[in-house]
C-alpha cells in the first residue's frame, strides 16, 4: 500500500509541529519513501531534518542503502560503486556470486544457506558463552548456496582465510542439492592450494554425506 496519510498524520502529531509546516513534512515523507520504493533500498534515510529560523524545512543530509540483489535493475546506481570502499575479499565473493559477511572474531566459516550461517553463528556465541570464552566469535561466514561444486568451495576457502585475524575454520553442510562428497573435494583441493596453520571442524549432513566424510578422513593430517 506505500506510505498511507494516516500515518503521515500520525508521525506529525509525534512531532508536534505546528499545523503550516503539515504539508512539506507530508510531501518530503512521501518523496522519501518514493525514492526508497522506487530504488529497491534497504534504508532511505534523512539526517538530520532540520527546522530552520525561518520556518522551512529542509533535509541537511541523507543516506540511501540499496539492495544488491536489485542492482540488475538498475544500471545507473551499480555504476556508482565505489569498489575502492570494499575489501578485496567482498569483491571476489561478488564476482563468483558467492554471499560473503565479514565480521570481527576469529572463526571463519563455510555453510550452505544464509540460514544456516546465522544459525551456526548463535551456535558459536552460545558455546563460547557456556565454556567461559565469550570472546570467541565468528570472523566472517561465506554461504556457497545450494549445489555448489568442489571449485566453488576452494575459491570460498580462498577467500575466508584471506582475511586477517581467522585463527579457526568452521564447515557446517547441510547437503540438499549440495553433495558433500564434493564439498569434502574442495576441502582437500583448497587444502593443497593455501598455507593454513589453524584448526579446521567440518560437519557435514545430508546428500553423500558417507562419503564426504571418508573422503575426508582419508585426508587427515
Amino acid at each position: 500500500l506505500g506510505l498511507q496519510d494516516h500515518q503521515v498524520r500520525h508521525l506529525l502529531l509525534s512531532l508536534e509541529l505546528p499545523r503550516h509546516l503539515w504539508k512539506p513534512f507530508g510531501q518530503i515523507a512521501h518523496q522519501l519513501y518514493r525514492c526508497f520504493h522506487e530504488n529497491d533500498a534497504t534504508r532511505a534515510e534523512i539526517d538530520p531534518l532540520a527546522l530552520t529560523r525561518s520556518g522551512q524545512l529542509v533535509a541537511l543530509d541523507g543516506n540511501l542503502i540499496i539492495d544488491d540483489s536489485a542492482l540488475f535493475r538498475h544500471p545507473e546506481l551499480a555504476d556508482m560503486r565505489d569498489l575502492s570502499a570494499e575489501s578485496p575479499q567482498e569483491m571476489r565473493a561478488r564476482a563468483l556470486g558467492l554471499s560473503y559477511v565479514p565480521l570481527e572474531g576469529e572463526v571463519g566459516c563455510l555453510v550452505n544457506g544464509a540460514g544456516l550461517g546465522m544459525a551456526v553463528m548463535d551456535m558459536i556465541h552460545a558455546a563460547a558463552v557456556r565454556l567461559g570464552a565469550p570472546e570467541v566469535s565468528l570472523a566472517n561466514f561465506i554461504d556457497i548456496g545450494g549445489g555448489a561444486r568442489s571449485d566453488k568451495v576452494i575459491a570460498a576457502m580462498q577467500i575466508i582465510t584471506s582475511q586477517a585475524g581467522v585463527r579457526a575454520l568452521l564447515f557446517c553442510i547441510f547437503g540438499g542439492i549440495t553433495r558433500c562428497d564434493e564439498v569434502a573435494r574442495g576441502i582437500i583441493e583448497a587444502m593443497s592450494r593455501i598455507t593454513l596453520n589453524a584448526p579446521i571442524v567440518a560437519r557435514i549432513d545430508g546428500t553423500n554425506a558417507a562419503e564426504g566424510r571418508a573422503i575426508l578422513k582419508a585426508n587427515e593430517s
